[in-house]
């Protein structure tokens, strides 16, 4: 023991030990989780109020009803903006393994992937969904539904 090229010796540095780029890793997962999901939050919204702008115009006292789509969707920057924050703690300067950077990417993707998919889902139903609403109004409970379970894909990732 004690020889020259050991890993994992106290005196090792992060360069030492490889694991210099480690907090980069790290910081890619928190950008991941808060960029993606905003993504997700901001398609959602977007879609869902052309859709409410749209239907709008034929039935305005439905406006503030159909703003549920756009609530829901705004919720999923929250959840990247959580993550982000949780992951940017975690990462340090010394002490950061390269497996924590792997971790904490691998985090901040899931979130925020899973975030901007149930924008996607979330912005495409609230848009068909409101408009379909202001024809058939017994179509707005099986909207929520669809709501509901599309804001659950960004939950997995939350999760």
């Amino acid at each position: 023991g004690g020889g020259q090229g050991e890993k994992g010796r106290t005196g090792d540095t992060m360069a030492d030990t490889g694991d210099a780029l480690a907090p980069f890793f790290g910081f890619i997962g928190a950008a991941a989780a808060l960029v993606f999901s905003s993504m997700g939050a901001a398609y959602g919204t977007a879609k869902s109020g052309v859709g409410i702008a749209a239907m709008g115009v034929m039935r305005p006292e439905l406006v503030i009803k159909s703003i549920i789509p756009v609530v829901m969707a705004g919720v999923l920057g929250i959840y990247g903006f959580i993550i982000s924050v949780l992951i940017a703690q975690k990462v340090a300067p010394v002490g950061y393994k390269m497996f924590d950077g792997y971790a904490h990417l691998a985090s901040g993707l899931a979130c925020g992937l899973s975030g901007l998919s149930a924008g996607m889902a979330i912005g495409v139903v609230g848009d068909s969904g409101v408009r379909a609403n202001a024809q058939q109004p017994k179509l707005f409970v099986g909207m929520i539904l669809i709501l509901i379970f599309a804001e659950a894909l960004a939950l997995y990732g939350l999760i």
